[in-house]
């Protein structure tokens, strides 16, 4: 074990090292997704990881998040280094006015790309859960998605162009104990992408589920896990924009695909078992209780 963590180690820091966009990528995605890109949950993680590879390849950015400040610094540090334009929208896309004011501020712009990277886990026991947290994160995940993908993919066909990441994950592809939920979210963004990927294709518009493994986002705190391996967000960006018009599903970063092809030839009921194990040790500190009983630690 000690042999793989050390040359995975090794892998992890050269991906980092050499991913970058080339120059005939760049030209690729403002070809044809330009002018104008749209992400959401930009403020930070994956989603501010892929709207800085789009400034440098040239797209101008529609940048969403609930944090206005955050927004305002990374507008600051982009325009300092690209040369594009920028609108930032602070909404809560968990409510209706939330994308309908993202719809709105992009009315007079010729947006090419919709990337929908605003979303967050929960995780522990189902029946110790907050059914509140559970039902806001499921709009999150997936009825703000919808929405706002139900738009973007009317407008793209209609131009007769356009690109939709979709944020899925590798936990979609079986039930995940511990984050069922979750875990549930996921496969509807999966399955939701590999459909319009075949129905929106005669229209000219490239969809593309993006499935990573862990990543350090500050996903791990706000879902209360605890993750001993993660990919940073610079070695799953580039490779998902590579994958934008060319796969329907990219498993972006070397652990990720450790991870999934792994588990390749896994019946589905051994891989539920097997998250089961993964996510319970992630867990595990969450049905952790000491109990003080005559004087005894138990």
């Amino acid at each position: 074990m000690q042999f793989y963590a050390v040359h995975l180690k090794s892998l992890k820091t050269l991906i980092d090292v050499v991913m970058q966009l080339s120059l005939k990528e760049k030209n690729r995605l403002k070809r044809k997704y330009g002018k104008w890109a749209i992400v959401t949950g930009a403020s930070s993680g994956i989603g501010l990881e892929l709207a800085e590879q789009l400034a440098e390849a040239g797209l101008n950015l529609v940048l969403n998040s609930r944090y206005i400040d955050r927004l305002r610094d990374v507008e600051k540090s982009f325009k300092s280094k690209y040369s594009i334009e920028i609108k930032i929208v602070d909404a809560d896309v968990s409510e209706a006015s939330g994308i309908e004011k993202i719809i709105q501020s992009t009315q007079s712009l010729d947006v090419g790309l919709l990337v929908v990277s605003a979303g967050y886990g929960t995780s522990g026991l189902f029946i110790d859960s907050s059914l509140h947290s559970e039902v806001d994160m499921l709009r999150v995940n997936c009825e703000a998605l919808l929405s706002i993908t139900h738009y973007y993919s009317h407008k793209f066909a209609q131009q007769k162009r356009g690109g939709i990441i979709l944020m899925s994950s590798i936990v979609a592809f079986q039930g995940v104990p511990y984050s069922a939920n979750y875990a549930a979210t996921k496969a509807y963004v999966q399955t939701l992408a590999e459909a319009l990927a075949i129905e929106l294709k005669p229209y000219g518009v490239d969809v593309l589920a993006a499935a990573p493994g862990p990543v350090e986002s500050g996903f791990a705190m706000r879902s209360n896990m605890k993750m001993s391996m993660s990919l940073k967000p610079s070695q799953v960006g580039v490779p998902i924009l590579r994958a934008l018009g060319r796969k329907t599903t990219v498993l972006p970063g070397v652990l990720t695909k450790i991870l999934v092809y792994s588990l390749r030839t896994v019946p589905r009921w051994g891989k539920v078992k097997i998250m089961e194990k993964v996510m319970g040790g992630m867990t595990k500190h969450q049905r952790q209780q000491v109990v003080i009983q005559n004087g005894k630690q138990l």
